[in-house]
Parts: structure tokens; C-alpha cells; sequence
């Protein structure tokens, strides 16, 4: 299956052949808009086009490395060819959301040297979890301006696709070397210019000043050395 989004974020619509169905609700096909549930990042929704029927898609998820799309009606059949549609508004928010999650993870890691342990994506909110030992909220406030004077910058962000070997020559992808399989020989990087650059699987915008300015609502601790930021788009 080629999951289209990995390179093209903004992809709306496309064509596909349905290769599987099971339970005439789980479909398969030969080509995929749609993110799977991973990563902090929630699926796509949308829709299944065949002719003029719709067949909603209330989730997406991989399994056993196969994108599957479960379809709120039946009547899908393996051979049919449908319209592939997401709904872009839900997939812009969390790219959005995501490219400021990574801006932010970038800022506590250079200032603390914190080692970012999650992060969830919302349509509310998301939240960023790091390793630190001492909590200081007046400091976790003042990432805020920092955040936000990066996404005015309008820094492009670019998405590479690049040989195992040459992915692990990059000091923040060569700490994640243990979570690649031998056997995956490609590693998607995201790069925002001069800010951050690192292997990651999820949806981008294409610069920073696509991103609304955040505001961090929220911090607490969520156990030893585990502290917890939450922050959503203030008023544009």
C-alpha cells in the first residue's frame, strides 16, 4: 500500500482501487490520504466515493503494517475503484498542531535537555510529556513567547525521505536507532529550518507561519521526572 500522505501533506483527493474488505466494514486499498491512528496523532476521517455512493471512513489504522479503513456502511467489494476524500479541515488542524508540537519539543529539549516521552495530538488541545526532574512553570510559561516568535519567522518545513544509513548521520534520529527495524530501509525526516529536525511519521504544514500562536494553558506533573505541558491555538 502507499500511504500518499508521506510525501504530500495536502493531498485532498484521489483515486484507489479496493483491494480488501473484511466484515464488509475494513477496507484495504492499493492507496491511502488517510493517517492512521499512531504516533500522538489521530486518524483521518472522510469518505469512500464509489460511484455515487458514500461510505464514511470513522477510522484508520495499520495493522500488521497494512492501512485499514473502517467504513461506517457496507458495500464495498474487493476491485472497486473509489474517490479517495478526507476531511481537510481535521487534517489541517493536526498539522498545525503537529509541526507546533515539534517546535515546542524542540525548545524544552534545548533548554532543559529534557528527553520529550509523548506527545497527543487534539482538536482541543495537544499535550508534549518530558523527562525532568525539576518542574518550573514560570519557565515552562516563558516557551510560549519562544514558540510563537519561531512560527513568525515563517520557516519552510520539509519533509525527506532517506536512507537508514544516511538518517542515523543525524544526531536526533541516531537516539531513536533502536526503535527501527532492521528491515525498514527508509526514515521520513521532518525539518523545520534552523529549529528542528527529526524522524517522524505524522502530518506537516509546510511553514510556520500556517501555525496560529499557542498558548500553554496547563502544566503538571505526571510522576517521577514525568512533567506534562498542555497547549492549544489562541485566538486568531
Amino acid at each position: 500500500m502507499e500511504a500518499l500522505y508521506q510525501k504530500n501533506c495536502y493531498l485532498k483527493e484521489s483515486q484507489a482501487t479496493v483491494e480488501s474488505v473484511k466484515d464488509d466494514k475494513f477496507v484495504v486499498l492499493d492507496k491511502t490520504l488517510f493517517y492512521p491512528n499512531s504516533g500522538g496523532q489521530p486518524h483521518d476521517t472522510g469518505l469512500l466515493i464509489k460511484e455515487e455512493q458514500e461510505f464514511p471512513v470513522v477510522y484508520a489504522g495499520t495493522f500488521n503494517g497494512v492501512i485499514s479503513h473502517e467504513v461506517a456502511i457496507p458495500g464495498l467489494v474487493k476491485g472497486d475503484q473509489v474517490k479517495v476524500v478526507i476531511d481537510w479541515d481535521r487534517r489541517y488542524l493536526f498539522m498545525k498542531y503537529h509541526t507546533a508540537c515539534h517546535i515546542l519539543s524542540a525548545i524544552i529539549h534545548n533548554e532543559t535537555g529534557a528527553q520529550i516521552s509523548g506527545n497527543q495530538l487534539g482538536e482541543e488541545k495537544t499535550r508534549v510529556d518530558f523527562s525532568l526532574e525539576n518542574f518550573d512553570r514560570k519557565q515552562i510559561q516563558s516557551y510560549e513567547a519562544k514558540v510563537n516568535g519561531i512560527i513568525d519567522q515563517s520557516l519552510p518545513v520539509s519533509i525527506e525521505i532517506l536512507p537508514r544509513d544516511e538518517a542515523f548521520r543525524i544526531p536526533s534520529v541516531v537516539k531513536l536507532k533502536d526503535a527501527f527495524p532492521p528491515e525498514i530501509e527508509e526514515i521520513r525526516v521532518i525539518t523545520i529550518s534552523g529549529v528542528d529536525r527529526q524522524a517522524c511519521g505524522g502530518t506537516h504544514v509546510a511553514n510556520t507561519d500556517e501555525i496560529p500562536h499557542i498558548e500553554i494553558f496547563k502544566a503538571e506533573n505526571k510522576g517521577k521526572n514525568n512533567r506534562r505541558v498542555y497547549f492549544r491555538f489562541g485566538k486568531i
